[in-house]
């Protein structure tokens, strides 16, 4: 049940063949969320090969930590991490998206293969993640078992992700970590632009969350910062991860149709040849 420990080499190398999985199965499948996808590469990287108390050799163990990808269209990357990781294998996860396949666009539940709930419909991540984290504070494990969510940051404008966010607080569920990807992109606009929920920081800590800002497209800020975990004892954690939209993709980094452009081949070919030039 022991992270893995790996040096930021390896880490990179796992982020490169993560993001390359991301292509292959949103190119064959003709979907788009690519930029929601590799926004979370290197938090997800981390996470999984680093942070997680987690084993594909034993997925359903009482004791293991719970991981929730609450912005569920960013689904591919969940996928290719799983895969990464052991808890699936790449011709299960080639079937993303395609007739008669596994895998559809947003995450159902099954922990056999490490998907501990069903997102898509934002907002409800956050509050299964709480809920769950209580739980396991109350059962009798010598190790607390930690619950991590992801969520982005135009998921914020739900309301039910700030009725968790106080209810978490209050219950002083310091094995509750949430990490935001804050891309600033949602479907239609920029998220500053359609609800600007800024500093979100000082939100957070307002409602009795401790808080840090990281660079989410770091592997070693990212692995120093939830290394840290509870960053302060009877609070839950916040880890704000400022990314980029379609990181690494000249055509595609930061710009709106990265929410839901399909690649075509020429576009397929030239993002793959980004991520190996951005990978040396």
């Amino acid at each position: 049940m022991s992270p893995t420990q790996h040096n930021d080499v390896s880490f990179a190398k796992y982020a490169h063949e993560i993001k390359k999985d991301i292509l292959e199965i949103s190119y064959h499948a003709h979907v788009g969320h690519i930029g929601s996808a590799f926004s979370i590469v290197d938090i997800l990287t981390i996470l999984y090969h680093e942070v997680l108390r987690i084993s594909p050799k034993n997925p359903q163990d009482p004791k293991r930590d719970r991981f929730i990808l609450s912005k569920g269209h960013a689904a591919s990357a969940l996928y290719a991490t799983l895969a990464s990781r052991g808890f699936i294998t790449k011709k299960t996860m080639r079937s993303f998206c395609r007739d008669g396949g596994q895998f559809g666009a947003h995450p159902v539940v099954d922990p056999t293969l490490g998907i501990e709930f069903s997102t898509g419909s934002l907002g409800h991540g956050l509050s299964v993640g709480a809920g769950l984290a209580m739980g396991l504070a109350r059962n009798d494990f010598k190790s607390i078992p930690r619950v991590f969510v992801l969520l982005s940051d135009a998921e914020l404008n739900e309301g039910s992700t700030w009725e968790a966010v106080m209810f978490a607080s209050h219950h002083k569920l310091e094995n509750l970590t949430a990490i935001i990807d804050d891309n600033n992109y949602q479907a239609f606009g920029k998220a500053s632009d359609v609800l600007n929920l800024q500093p979100l920081r000082t939100k957070w800590e307002a409602f009795g969350w401790t808080a840090k800002v990281c660079d989410g497209h770091s592997l070693s800020d990212l692995s120093n910062n939830l290394s840290t975990i509870p960053f302060r004892k009877g609070k839950p954690s916040i880890l704000i991860a400022k990314t980029r939209t379609a990181k690494g993709i000249s055509f595609l980094e930061n710009k709106q149709e990265a929410h839901y452009l399909p690649l075509d081949d020429a576009k397929y070919k030239k993002a793959l040849k980004d991520i190996e030039r951005s990978s040396r």
